[in-house]
């Protein structure tokens, strides 16, 4: 028992947490900045090699799913649109509930400091260009692997396959080992800021709120989802608990991408559905960012006083749960894809967007693990309606190392 739970990714990932908070009252700037350099070189290095990842994950996952393959891309984004619109919604219905109570007399402030830079600054950094976008690694390998859906081509496959094997080694073997440290790090510089009280005072109440619909929009989805799919939603959302917390640490779902994927396997969702909906998700299912953003708009609102029609706000959170699409699966990605859309269509000024910004960022990491373990939902809709009519690719033995969530650090 105590040897399985030292090699429990989430058993580090937890104490990580928690020694990071904890070392934050009492590490001196020059020890902690350490930990800040190696989190912005750990970084760079995600940035660099997730969009290989997700072409190394999607590509032969596409091909592997034989004729069709089209229709299950179409439903996963349905569901991911889907699932983002409607969290979108319950936000907009419980502001509408709540706000006028929770808010009554409050006015905005938006005189904050900035988050970001309230953090510690590192020794050095090196830049790490990636080579490709993670947009251009995602449609590339649509068109790679739709394309050889149609095509006889068992020497491309197995180049992918080979391909999927390598980068997972990398991944087992150098990325998930490192990750516990680097979410010691994350909590360790978050714990040392001091601009963070800014934001909580002037949007406490809301960050609270906001925290507390994301693990309500969690829960629905899995209720759905077991539903649907005819497995126990509880132990599902267990077997979900790695990628939760780990994205709690890194607060990026591309980065995250390995332990959700594992975590997804867990559930028994076939390894081609799995291959391509984490990835896919990860880029255009933001859930858990729709919901704190629609919230925080909200509140800024209803404290401001602007006059906005609810046919504006509906408009609002559909054109959001698109442009959540285009978002980086980076820190901060959702709501800069936003910032557009808040000023064109709530009439958001500058000072109001930099509370945004601020509050968004003080609580991100619970709107990304709202994001990666609802794409455990989606896949198991998924498997449920794809199970049995996929063409099976040979097998690749890395991936269920990944899978385990059990690799020492």
């Amino acid at each position: 028992m105590k040897d399985k739970l030292l090699h429990s990714l989430l058993f580090w990932v937890v104490v990580a947490i928690v020694l990071g908070f904890a070392c934050s009252f009492f590490f001196p700037d020059w020890l902690a900045r350490i930990f800040v350099t190696f989190n912005g070189l750990f970084s760079n290095f995600l940035g660099f090699f997730v969009p290989v990842l997700i072409f190394a994950l999607i590509a032969p996952a596409i091909a592997g799913l034989g004729q069709g393959a089209g229709k299950w891309l179409g439903i996963t984004a349905g569901l991911a649109y889907g699932s983002t619109i409607i969290s979108g919604l319950i936000a907009w219905g419980t502001a509408s509930a709540l706000y006028p109570t929770l808010l009554d007399g409050k006015h905005l402030v938006t005189d904050v400091a900035d988050p970001e830079a309230g953090g510690l600054e590192p020794y050095f950094t090196v830049d790490m260009p990636a080579p490709l976008e993670v947009m251009s690694a995602l449609l590339l390998a649509f068109v790679v692997g739709l394309a050889m859906t149609g095509v006889k081509s068992p020497n491309l496959l197995n180049v992918l396959e080979e391909l999927n094997a390598v980068v997972m080694k990398v991944v087992t073997t150098f990325v998930i080992p490192l990750l516990p440290i680097f979410i010691f790090g994350t909590f360790l510089n978050l714990g040392m800021n001091d601009n963070f009280g800014d934001t909580m005072e002037a949007m406490g109440v809301v960050l609270v709120l906001s925290i507390v619909m994301t693990l309500l929009i969690i829960l629905l989805q899995y209720l759905a989802a077991g539903a649907v799919a005819g497995v126990n939603p509880f132990k599902a959302l267990k077997n979900m608990a790695p990628a939760y917390f780990t994205a709690l640490g890194t607060s990026s779902s591309a980065a995250t991408i390995p332990v959700t994927y594992g975590s997804t396997l867990k559930n028994k969702v076939d390894e081609d559905v799995a291959g391509f909906v984490v990835p896919l998700c990860a880029t255009i299912h933001l859930s858990g960012s729709m919901m704190k953003i629609t919230l925080y708009a909200l509140s800024i609102v209803y404290m401001a006083s602007l006059d906005i029609s609810g046919g504006q706000i509906f408009g609002f959170i559909l054109l959001l749960g698109i442009m959540m699409i285009a978002a980086p699966g980076v820190p901060g990605g959702a709501i800069m894809a936003a910032a557009g859309l808040l000023q064109s269509n709530l009439g958001f000024d500058d000072s109001m967007l930099s509370l945004m910004i601020a509050s968004y960022i003080v609580v991100d990491s619970f709107g990304t693990a709202a994001n990666v373990t609802g794409d455990g939902a989606v896949a198991l809709i998924v498997n449920k309606f794809a199970s049995g009519k996929l063409h099976k690719q040979s097998p690749i033995d890395e991936p269920s190392v990944a899978a385990t969530g059990s690799t020492a650090v």
